[in-house]
């Protein structure tokens, strides 16, 4: 059986699976005529009558079927093999995306009694907090002696805080939008991509509080800062990378949701955000390579550089900028493979 349905204000339709295949296209939420054909091409509703001298079966057309001539039909076809990831697709969907990101931040800090002040004070109380407890308290220097810790720490918060935000929100994305899911069609790449971009308001704003901060120790950034957005792109496709991955568990295994708070926390230690990375360099080769398996080195490490001139990225992140681009990719196709049962399972 085919379904077919005409939407008011496109003049677009859109149709349920069959077995050749899937023929839709995006509904929208206006008003929708909707009309059914047999296995025949028989338009259910339709008068079906013959000549009393026989001959061929005719109908009558009804105002649905012609609502369904003039209007264009829209092929979509279930995505085969591992070449297809549907980015054309999302590219065509931007306007969503781009409503969709504007909704989650809205609702961020809809109600909030300090509202975006909370983008200053989640990274400043952090600082605080991690330079009492390792600096003074531990002893973990900074990169540098002419470099203060508290600058060194909350240039490590960064990356990591607009990473661990997009993990968290786009992590449970697709189970939080079902209701969207369920109702109509797009490329469900949107959510998650939309979560992970929803960090970067709060991301731009404590960038702010950052030049602030060097103002007032004193730390001028170096020419290297050209390369900071290049470092800002890397910790987005590294989040993206693994919500993907993440997202598309939730939806099967609903365990991935207490999964995620912690291990955003353990992420957290085996990253560089409160130490330099040249505490590693004391360790053996095969130690290093390990430790620099995780995506974050580079991003983290990479930051500080373009700010500060200093922790100078070695061949050895590029192993990491390596594990963004593996980790990345690969989630791009878990995800393509498991699209097609999220509006069954979630």
């Amino acid at each position: 059986m085919l379904f077919l349905a005409r939407d008011d204000r496109d003049g677009r339709r859109a149709a349920a699976p069959c077995s050749s295949g899937w023929v839709q296209s995006p509904i929208g939420v206006g008003d929708a005529h909707f009309a059914s054909y047999n296995e025949s091409g028989l338009l259910r509703g339709a008068r079906a009558t013959a000549p009393a001298g026989g001959g061929s079966l005719t109908t009558a057309a009804t105002p649905a079927e012609r609502v369904l001539d003039d209007s264009p039909t829209l092929v979509i076809q279930p995505s085969s093999g591992w070449t297809n990831l549907g980015l054309r697709e999302l590219w065509r969907y931007r306007e969503l995306l781009f409503f969709l990101t504007w909704r989650d931040v809205l609702i961020r800090y809809k109600q909030a009694v300090l509202g975006v002040a909370w983008a200053v004070l989640n990274p400043v109380l952090t600082m605080v907090v991690f330079t009492v407890v390792f600096n003074r308290l531990l002893g973990v220097p900074s990169s540098s002696p002419d470099l203060p810790y508290e600058v060194f720490l909350y240039a490590g918060l960064l990356p990591w805080q607009l990473f661990a935000g997009a993990l968290s929100r786009s992590g449970t994305s697709l189970v939080g939008n079902a209701a969207l899911i369920t109702k109509v069609y797009f490329p469900r790449l949107v959510i998650p991509t939309s979560g992970v971009l929803a960090t970067l308001p709060d991301f731009l704003i404590s960038c702010g509080v950052l030049t602030i901060l060097m103002a007032l120790y004193g730390v001028a950034p170096t020419w290297q800062i050209v390369f900071l957005p290049l470092f800002v792109l890397l910790a987005l496709v590294t989040a993206l990378g693994v919500s993907l991955w993440l997202s598309a568990l939730n939806v099967l295994y609903r365990d991935v949701q207490y999964i995620i708070p912690f291990l955003v926390q353990l992420w957290m230690f085996l990253s560089p955000v409160f130490y330099p990375t040249t505490k590693i360099d004391t360790y053996p080769g095969w130690a290093q390579l390990i430790y620099n398996l995780n995506p974050m080195t580079v991003v983290i490490g990479g930051f500080r550089w373009a700010l500060f001139g200093q922790q100078s990225p070695n061949q050895l992140l590029w192993v990491s900028a390596l594990m963004v681009m593996v980790v990345f990719v690969g989630g791009l196709y878990y995800f393509r493979r498991m699209e097609r049962v999220f509006a069954d399972v979630v």
